[in-house]
C-alpha cells in the first residue's frame, strides 16, 4: 500500500500545483505561498524515498509528514490574506493534507490515522474564516478515509503474515515426508531386517532383536507424529504412558500435564533417551520414570537402580566425541529454558531431572 501511497501522494501534489497556480495572483504573500508549496514538493520527495523502505519508516518521519501539513494550513491565511474569507478558496496545500494522514493509517492502524484526520480537520476548520458544509464534508472524508484504509491496511498485513506461514509450512512438511522416506528406506528397514533375524537365531542376540524393535517402533510414532498437524498443547502424562513396560514404571498426575506442543515433544524426546541408556547400562535394574506437575514448570524424574555412572565419565565420552547424552538429554532440556541435573555416582544408581518451564524462551 506504501507503493499507491507514493503515488497518490504525486499525483495530490499536481494538484496543489494546479490550485496554487489558478490562486496565486490573489494571493497577499505570493512569494510565501510558492515556497510552502515548494517545501510540500521536497518533503514529498523525501517522505516517499523514506517509506520506499519498511526500516526507513520511523514515527518521526510520519511527525514531520503531519507536521508539514499543519505548517502548510496554518500559513494559508497568512499567504491569502483576504482570499481566505472567501468560501470557495482552497489552502496551500490543498488535498495533499490527506497524504500524511493515509500514511499514519497505514503504519499505525485505522485508531492511528483516524487521530492525526481529526487533528489535520480541526486545524483545517480553525484558519477558515467562516465553517461551511463543505469543509465539515472535507474533514469527514479524511476521517473515512483513514479509517478505511488503516483497516485494509491492517487486513493486507495479516493475509501476508498467514501467505509467509502457509509457505513455510508446507516447505516444512515436504521436507518432513522425504526425511520420512529416507528414514523408511533406510533405518527403518534395517531395524526390522535386525529385529528378525536376532529373533530367529535367538540366545544373546534376542535381546538386541527387543531394542531394535523398540528402536524401530519408536522411530515409526516419531515419523508419525511429525506428519500429523500440530497441536498447539502436548500432555506430557499421556505421551510418556508408552515408556512404561516390565522393566520401566511411569507414574504420572491424575490430569494432564499441559506444556507447548514443541515442548512437550522435545522434554519427552529427553525422557525416552534417559530410559534408553538406563535400560542400556543398568542390565536388568528397574526404571521409574515419576511426572510432577508444578505451577510453572514440569519436572521428570528417570531413575534406576543400577551401578551408576562413575564421576567424569560423561566428560570423558564428549571429549572423545560421544555427545549422545549431552545432545538427546541436555541439549534438548536446555533448547526448551530448562535443566537437566544428573545425580549419580559409582554403585549409587542413577537418576536425572529434568526441568522444563511453561513459557519457552523467545
Amino acid at each position: 500500500m506504501w507503493r499507491v501511497l507514493a503515488v497518490l501522494r504525486l499525483v495530490l501534489v499536481g494538484y496543489a500545483f494546479v490550485v496554487n497556480v489558478v490562486q496565486w495572483g490573489e494571493y497577499a504573500r505570493p512569494l510565501l505561498g510558492w515556497l510552502v508549496f515548494a517545501a510540500i514538493a521536497v518533503w514529498s520527495a523525501i517522505a516517499t524515498w523514506f517509506y520506499a523502505v519498511p526500516r526507513r519508516r520511523y514515527r518521526w518521519v510520519l511527525a514531520i509528514d503531519v507536521a508539514v501539513a499543519l505548517g502548510g494550513l496554518l500559513l494559508t491565511p497568512v499567504v491569502q490574506g483576504d482570499l481566505a474569507a472567501a468560501e470557495q478558496a482552497a489552502s496551500v496545500p490543498s488535498y495533499w493534507i490527506a497524504a500524511p494522514v493515509l500514511a499514519c493509517a497505514i503504519r499505525g492502524g485505522w485508531q492511528g490515522g483516524l487521530i492525526v484526520a481529526v487533528v489535520v480537520g480541526v486545524v483545517d476548520i480553525s484558519v477558515r474564516a467562516e465553517v461551511i458544509q463543505r469543509t465539515l464534508g472535507n474533514t469527514f472524508l479524511l476521517c473515512l478515509a483513514a479509517v478505511v484504509v488503516g483497516y485494509s491496511a491492517a487486513l493486507v498485513r495479516s493475509a501476508a503474515a498467514e501467505r509467509t506461514a502457509a509457505t513455510a509450512l508446507s516447505a516444512a512438511t515436504a521436507e518432513r515426508e522425504r526425511i520420512a522416506r529416507a528414514v523408511h528406506d533406510g533405518v527403518l528397514q534395517v531395524l526390522a531386517y535386525v529385529q528378525r533375524r536376532g529373533s530367529q537365531i535367538g540366545g544373546p542376540t534376542r535381546e538386541l532383536a527387543d531394542l531394535a524393535g523398540e528402536q524401530e517402533a519408536a522411530l515409526r510414532a516419531l515419523i508419525r507424529e511429525q506428519a500429523a498437524e500440530p497441536d498447539t498443547v502436548g500432555d506430557v502424562a499421556a505421551l510418556l504412558q508408552p515408556l512404561a513396560g516390565a522393566s520401566v514404571s511411569v507414574a504420572t498426575p491424575g490430569t494432564a500435564v499441559q506444556l507447548p506442543a514443541p515442548a512437550a515433544s522435545e522434554l519427552v524426546a529427553a525422557v525416552r533417551e534417559a530410559v534408553l541408556n538406563a535400560r542400556e547400562h543398568a542390565a536388568d535394574a528397574p526404571v521409574y520414570v515419576l511426572v510432577e506437575d508444578e505451577v510453572d514448570a514440569v519436572t521428570v524424574s528417570v531413575r534406576d537402580d543400577g551401578p551408576g555412572i562413575p564421576e567424569g565419565r560423561l566428560d570423558q565420552a564428549a571429549a572423545n566425541g560421544r555427545l549422545g547424552v549431552r545432545h538427546s538429554i541436555v541439549g534438548r532440556v536446555e533448547g526448551l529454558g530448562g535443566t537437566a541435573t544428573l545425580h549419580t555416582g559409582a554403585g549409587g544408581g542413577t537418576e536425572w531431572e529434568l526441568r522444563v518451564p511453561r513459557t519457552l524462551p523467545p
